[in-house]
């Protein structure tokens, strides 16, 4: 599950997700993780609670003083676990992150990604059954998040462990998440599977969510002709969002068979997400203003998102 908000504003994000632990302690309703209810519990009920919840940060918040190993083995001692199940322990969940070979290194030495690694199998290292995940790849370039990325839903897949993370990111939702969340000023305003809310978007601020992943620019010498009203031989310049089914089905074809207007494709881009295709198009419509009205009625009968950006 992903919980998205933006950057810009005081979403609540990180709150909410340092309340699923009860780093921060919500004034009133519950929290509960795998059915227990975690704000009536005794301080040594908690510590116990929070040993099924691991948690990453963007800055990792390793131990410089300690090698890889150490700041793994560290939850583990703290939990007076024995010297060879902590060994055990340590090199299996390394392993698991790519590390093996790191055992003796110090966080100086390692990149950015490196250290996020050490941090998740740290997080890992209690065998948790949630893993909160504070805008982890917030720090990393781009290619470094895909792998760590890849990692999580890895360890998601072989561990069956539930993963929340939280995340400004649109390609954190669209590579690993099934669900998605989208918070704004502190309220949950919308919640579905991340094909269905990228589907039917029901919110202004997750129809901005997705189109902030497709962007197309208007080409300049369309720019420089483009006018607000429509003049003599002139046509309208249409900016069409295709999700879902529309996304493969002949929906062009058919309206220059059904309205006798002609298409002309000046740029499209097509992306997934939570296994949906949606997609971006930028064209001119060709025919009487009778027809190209008609045709655009009917691709928005169709869920085709229409907008005239003007005429050229």
């Amino acid at each position: 599950l992903a919980v998205w908000g933006p950057t810009h504003r005081r979403a609540g994000k990180s709150t909410l997700i340092r309340c699923v632990n009860l780093l921060e302690r919500p004034t009133e309703g519950s929290v509960q993780v795998g059915g227990q209810e975690l704000t009536t519990l005794s301080e040594s009920e908690l510590t116990k609670a929070r040993r099924q919840i691991g948690m990453i940060f963007q800055h990792f918040n390793l131990l410089s003083s300690r090698t890889v190993f150490g700041n793994v083995a560290l939850p583990l001692e703290l939990d007076n676990t024995p010297k060879e199940e902590i060994k055990r322990r340590v090199t299996e969940l390394l392993d698991l992150v790519g590390l093996g070979d790191k055992h003796d290194s110090y966080p100086a030495n390692l990149s950015g990604g490196q250290k996020q690694r050490v941090a998740i199998a740290r997080a890992l290292a209690s065998n948790p059954k949630v893993l909160l995940c504070d805008e982890a790849t917030s720090a990393l370039d781009p290619a470094t998040t895909r792998s760590i990325l890849e990692l999580l839903k890895d360890i998601n897949r072989r561990l069956g462990l539930t993963i929340l993370l939280i995340t400004h990111e649109m390609d954190v939702v669209k590579r690993i998440c099934d669900c998605v969340a989208v918070i704004s000023n502190g309220e949950l305003i919308e919640q579905d599977t991340v094909s269905e809310v990228f589907s039917h978007p029901k919110t202004p601020l997750a129809q901005k969510f997705i189109q902030s992943t497709l962007h197309l620019d208007i080409p300049e010498d369309y720019q420089a002709r483009l006018k607000a009203s429509p003049e003599t031989d002139s046509v309208p310049m249409l900016r069409m969002e295709f999700t879902g089914q529309s996304v493969d089905a002949p929906l062009l074809s058919e309206t220059a068979r059904r309205f006798n207007v002609n298409n002309n494709i000046i740029s499209a881009q097509m992306d997934y997400a939570g296994g949906v295709k949606f997609g971006i198009m930028l064209t001119e419509m060709h025919g009487t203003q009778e027809e190209t009205q008609a045709a655009i009625a009917w691709l928005q009968d169709h869920h085709v998102k229409v907008e005239v950006l003007g005429y050229v």
